[in-house]
């Protein structure tokens, strides 16, 4: 874990920026890292009932406030206002978060958690009948996804002929497919591998060849070289552990 030997050592970390200008500075005051998340895209980020959050990304991002020697308050949104909320009341935001050229226009990201694409997740009676983009760009095919995120982009930009419903709640959108009011849903792989564990009638499509390869990242100030290079650190110790990765199997293998 990254131990912080105070803020001359942070300084020279970043030696474009000083401590006066850098995020660092408010969350070590604070004592808290305000962390924006969704709640609902495991396995990187669940909300419970009771208000709680579970996940991989829930886990490092509590991890990287114990390195800096804070505590984390998890800052509910969705992923159509994740941006705004970000901007106005986080520090950081996780959970699957892909690195899009559109978030970066006010925001920056860490360096890479890891790399996903987009799967088609169906019924498994269905077979390999929503395999490719063209099999699911067709008038009859009801494609179902939820709003705001990269997985509305991509159905918009990959499936203009298809019935395409937006659905508001991604906790729920599942069950949709399993009671035959949509044919297909295209999300990132993990998240398809980890669904059909809890709806054992769904199946997801060549997870290990997906239709396209981004980023995740976490999401972080715009220009601010210290507080980015502390978090960076951080990620890359606990990428080059193993730790990450042992996260994410717990939740999909």
């Amino acid at each position: 874990m990254l131990i912080l030997f105070g803020m001359s050592w942070l300084v020279a970390a970043a030696p474009g920026v000083t401590a006066q200008q850098s995020r660092l500075l408010t969350v070590r005051q604070t004592g808290v890292l305000r962390v924006c998340t969704t709640g609902d895209y495991p396995p990187y980020t669940l909300r419970a009932e009771d208000g709680t959050y579970r996940g991989v990304d829930i886990t490092l991002a509590g991890d990287l406030a114990a390195a800096l020697h804070v505590v984390p308050q998890w800052i509910p949104t969705t992923w159509s206002a994740l941006m705004d909320d970000f901007l106005a009341r986080c520090d950081i935001a996780v959970g699957g978060i892909s690195d899009t050229a559109a978030r970066r226009r006010t925001a920056d990201f860490s360096i890479p958690t890891s790399f996903d694409g987009k799967t088609p997740v169906t019924r498994r009676s269905d077979g390999d009948a929503y395999a490719t983009v063209a099999q699911i760009n067709q008038p009859h095919v009801r494609v179902i996804v939820n709003p705001g995120g990269t997985n509305e982009a991509f159905a918009r930009t990959n499936f203009p002929d298809a019935q395409l419903t937006l659905w508001p709640d991604n906790l729920t959108i599942y069950d949709q497919l399993d009671l035959n009011n949509a044919d297909v849903l295209v999300t990132d792989s993990v998240e398809g591998r980890y669904r059909q564990r809890t709806h054992p009638n769904l199946q997801v499509l060549h997870p290990n060849t997906p239709f396209d390869s981004a980023p995740k990242a976490y999401l972080l100030p715009r220009d601010d070289a210290m507080f980015a290079s502390v978090v960076d650190l951080w990620l890359e110790t606990e990428i080059r552990s193993g730790r990450a990765d042992r996260l994410l199997a717990d939740w999909i293998d």
